[in-house]
């Protein structure tokens, strides 16, 4: 049932000495047999996870055995909403020609990089982006191999009849324990189907890829390779300066995280077991970066140096134009 009550307040921006600012969401802390261990807002309301689902939709990439000649490093770029970097762009390329294809099979669209400096040298130099440099060109990556090494056409891999579509719906329903049949249905900013599924379901999902010793072998060797993938290239599933590699970073090794559009954020805490699931309500960024952080310093077993650096991820100091703090976007009490 939907609750009919607005979700608490999670975070709080600050100017001065007043509340300026303040952002509604709800979260689910899941271990992987699906008991919910802590739940604020409502966890049972659909939402689209966006970029947040990202590692569960690699499962069909190395499952298929596609990623078994690539390095983990594209398993990691597999699961990314990436900067557009060198470190991306080329990896992404580098893979599409060993499929004996470029950046034409790739339907996600072309954008600018986010990493400032790298989108600045191409206007200098009037390069003009393509495909591999939309932060989803990992993911698109993936699936075109997958539908390669499974020799279905590539060619309209993101329609949600195409067999590649068809396989990930199943790897939800497996892993998020939900018949989606009757689910929400949209379309995702990088062109992919997006599917309406509750938080508490998210969380079960993430929680089985960290902690997947009780899926079929298969299934859990392939979480474990891209859990491991994620853990070990985290300046991949983001990029310089960016929320989710600096996260993983300060986690040292304990926690699986990635953030989706729209205030969504997932994460696998495999040494609790716990998987987490969060919505922001309005959908700022912001707000779902400092909850994520505000979840692992809960619910993480951080040491000390962990705790200190994730501690420094969970405040973000507000400034004015000319460089002076003059607030903070801060958790606020849940």
């Amino acid at each position: 049932m939907t609750s009919l009550h607005a979700p608490p307040i999670l975070v709080e921006v600050t100017r001065g000495d007043a509340v300026e600012c303040a952002h509604r969401g709800s979260i689910a802390v899941v271990d992987a047999d699906g008991r919910v261990v802590f739940a604020t807002g409502d966890i049972d309301k659909p939402v689209y996870a966006r970029s947040a689902i990202k590692p569960i939709q690699a499962l069909p990439f190395v499952e298929s055995g596609a990623a078994d000649s690539e390095e983990p490093e594209q398993i990691a770029l597999a699961c990314a909403s990436h900067s557009g970097e060198k470190q991306h762009t080329e990896r992404v390329a580098a893979c599409l020609k060993r499929l004996g294809l470029d950046h034409h099979a790739l339907e996600c669209g072309a954008h600018m990089p986010y990493h400032a400096p790298t989108a600045e040298a191409m206007i200098r130099a009037g390069e003009q982006p393509s495909e591999i440099h939309n932060n989803c060109s990992g993911k698109h990556t993936g699936i075109v191999a997958t539908c390669v090494k499974c020799g279905e056409p590539v060619k309209g891999y993101m329609a949600p009849a195409h067999p590649a579509q068809r396989r990930i719906t199943a790897v939800y329903e497996a892993m998020c324990g939900l018949d989606l049949t009757r689910a929400p249905r949209g379309i995702d900013g990088c062109g992919l189907p997006q599917i309406g599924i509750p938080l508490r379901a998210l969380a079960l999902g993430i929680a089985r890829l960290g902690t997947p010793d009780k899926l079929p072998p298969e299934r859990a060797r392939a979480c474990k390779r891209i859990a491991a993938a994620m853990i070990a290239h985290p300046s991949l599933v983001a990029g310089t300066g960016r929320f989710c590699t600096r996260a993983i970073e300060a986690a040292g090794g304990k926690a699986v995280l990635k953030t989706g559009a729209e205030g969504n954020f997932m994460g696998a805490i495999p040494g609790t077991g716990l998987g987490f699931a969060l919505k922001i309500e309005d959908g700022a960024a912001r707000a779902s970066e400092i909850t994520a952080a505000q979840v692992l310093l809960r619910f993480a077993d951080l040491d000390a140096k962990g705790r200190e650096a994730v501690t420094a991820l969970s405040r973000t100091p507000i400034a004015n134009r000319a460089g002076l703090t003059v607030g903070e976007v801060r958790p606020a009490a849940w």
